[in-house]
């Protein structure tokens, strides 16, 4: 049969899935990504004509010539329709496709699908849309804006401090690493005490008002005054109810699989990609879970109303919980949460057709989903307390008396803390108090889950980027892990320190923030791309001058050898593949040590 219609994907993984659901009479071919970037042509090779409102200068990305040939053969006398991510990056992508296949600008042509199930497809192909120009103004401007700062600030850097580059996320959060690191190496270790009372069957904990902490006199003199008998001065008893968590975002899918799963950010998102993009189950290709970049919590209804069906049958209609969304209204909103696509999969029935890690991050998707629709969970609290001499201590008792959601998706086990049963004005004695010494700790350096989660909660980056920026700060050696914790390198803290000092305006968190929310009132058609670039190019230029001129060179270190060539002394230089030995007089002289091409033997 003649094929009458082409739909282009992004991926190959998703057009192998897509060509199962739909007729013979349609071709899926896949762009593999992006097939044009900014050109490295015009003023400082940033792709971008300045004097002419930004207007940027696109090109072939290389290596992609051929498929974009291809691409226009197939797309030849047929329908065409763009059916790539439905982000603001898949909206671009989109964009850059009709423009190189001559589409019609105000054409339907542009499907979009949250989950690859064929359901889906058939409902994205019956409501097609005109491409959406102002979600691409909005990934322009971001992308112009990038490539300013990277190119700029990184050719200075490089020039200047040997850093490798810089960039308008990555850098703000290079130096929140750095500044913790600089509140780690401030931090002065404070000695205090707490005191505790162990009785025959319980141990009860003395009650410090507010923050304060006891130095060893005033513990020392509580022990003291804290002699038997013990009275019983108070008994609470009080029902709470634990909410379930909202399905997964980006931001908690990767710190949920880091904190349970000890998976990167980057393993993460691959694994997650597979499994939207398709697995094979008994011959048939099916898409697991929704799209995995998404900042919406948002389920769909028919998806809601037959999670609940499931739930009542299986687990019974008091597990029933009251579905609400937690997330604002914003610029990716018209995605969902990242949940499966179908509650019938269960993860013991894809355990055979899954790998280790896919079959892990699939069931912590699936169960927090499934628990985000499910009942409270509800604990009987006591707190009882002791009191000997106007001193008092606390027994706390907390019993899980209906697991409601936790049934299904627990973060860590709830143990019941049992007490004994105590009546009001009982007297006890103690076998002894305790005064313990303890010492205060500094905070915690960043993981890969809290920097994301702080990043996330300072409005800075979004879920297309967060792995990507993690990865970049580890490739140019900025940071280490130690026992998975970032640290920063001497690299890194000279970055943060020459940008702090020349950059502060813009290299910040407010700023950046800032810029975030601009970026996204563009896809609203509340902002101007060419003015917010305009504006920032304008005010950015001359803090780069500035740095110019002002910024410190740091020369090459030194060896003790002498170049066998012209006898000026050998240095240490880097490059990106690092470190080398060479002459320093270059460039008359270009003697590199162990160059076979010029190393005299």
């Amino acid at each position: 049969m003649n094929q009458k219609k082409l739909i282009i994907v992004e991926s190959p993984s998703k057009s192998k899935t897509i060509s199962t659901y739909v007729g013979s009479d349609v071709l899926v071919l896949s762009s593999k990504g992006h097939i044009r970037d900014l050109a490295t042509s015009g003023k400082d090779g940033l792709g971008v004509d300045i004097e002419n409102d930004f207007q940027p200068s696109y090109k072939i990305i290389p290596g992609k010539n051929k498929l974009v040939k291809e691409l226009k053969t197939y797309a030849k006398d047929r329908q065409v329709l763009i059916a790539t991510d439905q982000d603001r990056e898949g909206e671009a992508i989109g964009w850059h496709l009709a423009q190189i296949l001559g589409l019609d600008p105000n054409a339907e042509n542009r499907i979009v699908f949250r989950e690859i199930t064929k359901q889906a497809i058939t409902e994205a192909l019956n409501h097609p849309r005109k491409i959406d120009q102002d979600l691409v103004n909005s990934q322009e401007a971001r992308r112009i804006l990038d490539r300013i700062i990277g190119f700029k600030l990184s050719k200075l850097l490089q020039s200047k401090i040997k850093s490798k580059s810089a960039g308008r996320v990555q850098s703000v959060a290079l130096k929140l690493i750095v500044d913790l690191e600089k509140e780690i190496d401030a931090f002065i270790p404070e000695t205090y005490y707490e005191i505790e009372a162990d009785f025959p069957h319980f141990k009860a904990s003395y009650h410090i008002v507010g923050k304060k902490r006891l130095k060893k006199e005033e513990a020392d003199l509580i022990v003291k005054e804290s002699t038997n008998p013990f009275k019983v001065t108070d008994i609470r008893v009080k029902t709470t109810k634990r909410k379930s968590k909202p399905a997964f975002i980006t931001s908690t899918l990767i710190q949920d699989a880091s904190n349970n799963l000890s998976m990167s950010a980057a393993r993460t998102m691959l694994v997650a990609q597979k499994l939207y993009e398709g697995i094979e189950i008994d011959g048939e290709i099916v898409g697991l879970i929704t799209y995995m970049r998404s900042d919406s919590n948002r389920l769909a209804e028919p998806f809601i109303k037959d999670t609940q069906e499931f739930i009542e049958s299986h687990y019974g209609k008091k597990y029933l919980g009251h579905y609400k969304t937690s997330t604002k209204a914003n610029a990716q909103d018209a995605h969902e949460a990242i949940r499966p696509t179908s509650v019938t999969n269960t993860p013991e029935q894809m355990a055979d057709y899954l790998d280790k890690d896919e079959l892990k991050l699939y069931r912590r998707i699936y169960e927090r989903t499934l628990a985000s629709l499910m009942s409270d969970a509800i604990f009987e609290n006591t707190k009882v307390t002791l009191t000997s001499n106007n001193h008092n201590y606390d027994l706390d008792g907390s019993i899980l008396t209906f697991e409601g959601h936790l049934k299904v998706y627990q973060e860590q086990k709830s143990k019941d803390k049992i007490i004994p049963k105590l009546e009001l004005n009982q007297e006890v004695n103690a076998k002894n108090v305790l005064s313990i010494e303890k010492v205060t700790t500094p905070p915690a350096r960043y993981s890969e889950a809290s920097l994301i989660k702080e990043m996330e909660a300072l409005g800075i980056g979004r879920p297309s980027t967060y792995a990507s920026i993690i990865q970049t700060l580890k490739n140019r050696a900025y940071v280490h892990s130690e026992d998975k914790r970032f640290v920063p390198t001497d690299q890194g803290k000279l970055t943060t320190k020459e940008l702090d000092e020349f950059f502060h305006k813009i290299i910040n968190v407010e700023y950046t923030s800032k810029m975030e929310k601009k970026l996204d009132e563009i896809s609203e058609a509340k902002e101007s791309g060419v003015e917010i670039v305009s504006n920032f190019y304008h005010s950015f230029i001359p803090m780069v001058d500035h740095a110019q001129k002002n910024m410190k060179k740091i020369p090459p270190k030194m060896t003790d050898e002498l170049c066998p060539k012209c006898g000026k002394p050998l240095v240490i230089r880097k490059s990106r593949y690092g470190e080398f030995v060479a002459c320093s007089g270059f460039p008359k002289c270009r003697y590199i040590k162990n160059d076979n091409k010029n190393d005299e033997k």
